[in-house]
């Protein structure tokens, strides 16, 4: 129980990565609070919950989902950015024709969603000395491959997630909050397992490119969230940390 009577909150928290992070703070002793446009989310691509709702589920661990975070928890020492996506058609994405609303939809999904979750939380974190933030960048906001040619809308509000990370971190470090990203690969959510033949995403070419040879699953990102939300990586902060089996073998 190494976040006993911590407080947390996981944007995008009902279903894929965002609920296995929920699921993991609280199975560490965590209160945690989900953020969510879709709370049922879940149940769209067949993800099979031991309980009605995500909510359900952690409060069947012992903790307490609630809505009205700050209020209710009275603090919030750990902030799990991990709500966005590629939310506009691939096929209008390339860099040299890409509509400036799909940029802008992406940058709101991505980048403006973290940096104003950031800002909420920042002043209660000083307020109570410390706090964890996580967010969430890309593979394919840390390198190029060959999936990104349609794909640069996503991959800049990811750079740029990256990029505010390591800002955020050197402004908050003084006030004890430490601030990493995570950067995954291609991850086998329920989501992209339907998808992935649609999306050419998960071929056999992609897997040669992995040199641990296999596809990430929602627990390999959930353990580097523990990582980062405990104690065990408390001289860690400002880091992009790529979690893709080897793909990307550059410095981020």
């Amino acid at each position: 129980m190494k976040l006993q009577g911590k407080r947390a909150v996981v944007t995008g928290g009902a279903r894929g990565l965002g609920r296995a992070y929920a699921l993991r703070l609280a199975s560490l002793g965590a209160d945690v609070a989900i953020i969510d446009l879709d709370l049922d989310g879940a149940a769209e691509y067949g993800e099979t919950l031991a309980a009605p709702t995500v909510a359900g589920e952690i409060e069947q661990l012992g903790q307490e989902a609630i809505g009205r975070i700050a209020a209710t928890f009275g603090g919030i020492d750990i902030l799990v950015n991990n709500a966005g996506g590629h939310v506009t058609p691939a096929n209008r994405s390339g860099a040299s024709t890409m509509p400036e609303e799909d940029v802008r939809k992406l940058l709101d999904a991505n980048f403006m969603s973290t940096m104003f979750c950031c800002q909420a939380v920042a002043p209660l974190m000083k307020e109570q000395g410390g706090g964890v933030i996580v967010n969430t960048s890309s593979q394919a906001g840390v390198t190029t491959y060959k999936h990104q040619g349609m794909i640069a809308g996503y991959a800049a509000a990811k750079a740029a997630v990256s990029q505010y990370t390591r800002y955020l971190a050197a402004e908050l470090g003084p006030h004890g909050i430490r601030v990493n990203c995570l950067a995954p690969g291609v991850m086998l959510t329920a989501r992209v397992a339907a998808q992935a033949k649609a999306r050419g995403i998960g071929t056999e070419a992609d897997l040669a490119g992995i040199p641990l040879r296999r596809f990430g699953q929602v627990e390999d990102c959930a353990d580097v969230v523990e990582f980062l939300a405990t104690d065990l990586s408390r001289y860690v902060t400002g880091q992009v940390i790529s979690v893709c089996g080897g793909a990307v073998l550059t410095p981020s």
